[in-house]
């Protein structure tokens, strides 16, 4: 990223929001921050930032309907903000597209630290140790182009879930838990391993023909998943 990564900050909070502004400030990002979801959305589809810091709730378009809606058009990537403690808040959000998410009250320190760790992974940096092409049957992913393709056609996929794709397609048939991949893909040592499920779950939707009996991304029962290339046993669930 040549240009100093630009952010946006949605959250109907003066306070939090100035806090955020200023911790990212320091950090050298570029920050703008409003505070509704119709506003942001214009905003980012004018003129896309590289992350949008997205409070879940928001005065009339929420920050749901404003990542799904920005997900139709360009998978910029976003972290959600919620007040909301149960699990299944956070994985709405995260099957909405959001590529993490933080729970209030939060550190502004380790907002800030996420903000790092997204934008790192939007940038490719953790799949780009070695440039190339991985492909299995009809799936094709170019990690130096930061493309996936299956068949033929282009298949859009967050920063994260390209992460995750990548990683198993270069480890296969090695089973993670998933605790290990959300150290090895999110670079987390600790966090909700729901948000591994979510991503898988969404993976499946893109690259298997029957997300209902993965090919690709096999559940191991009692560990957690593998990648099992177009040659080998096809003995997964989409649990």
């Amino acid at each position: 990223m040549a240009h100093p990564p630009r952010i946006l900050v949605v959250d109907d909070d003066p306070t939090v929001a100035e806090v955020i502004v200023k911790y990212l400030e320091r950090d050298g990002h570029v920050v703008e921050s409003v505070g509704n979801g119709a506003e942001a959305l214009r905003r980012a589809l004018a003129n896309p930032p590289d992350l949008l810091v997205l409070d879940l709730m928001l005065p009339g378009m929420d920050g749901l309907q404003v990542c799904k809606k920005l997900r139709e058009r360009w998978p910029v990537p976003v972290i959600m903000l919620t007040a909301l403690g149960e699990e299944i808040d956070r994985v709405v959000g995260l099957e909405t597209g959001a590529d993490d998410y933080v729970t209030k009250p939060f550190s502004p320190r380790e907002l800030a630290l996420r903000v790092q760790s997204v934008l790192r992974r939007a940038r490719g940096t953790l799949v780009t140790n070695g440039t190339g092409v991985l492909r299995d049957d009809d799936l094709v992913v170019d990690v130096g182009a930061h493309e996936v393709r299956l068949g033929g056609e282009e298949i859009t996929l967050t920063a994260r879930e390209f992460d995750l794709l990548a990683y198993l397609m270069r480890n296969p048939r090695q089973a993670f838990s998933r605790a290990a991949l959300l150290d090895q893909v999110w670079g987390w040592s600790f966090g909700d391993t729901s948000t591994v499920t979510v991503h898988v779950r969404r993976l499946r939707e893109k690259i298997e023909a029957d997300p209902t009996t993965p090919r690709r991304i096999v559940t191991v029962w009692g560990v957690g998943y593998r990648y099992e290339p177009a040659d080998g046993p096809s003995d997964g669930d989409a649990r």
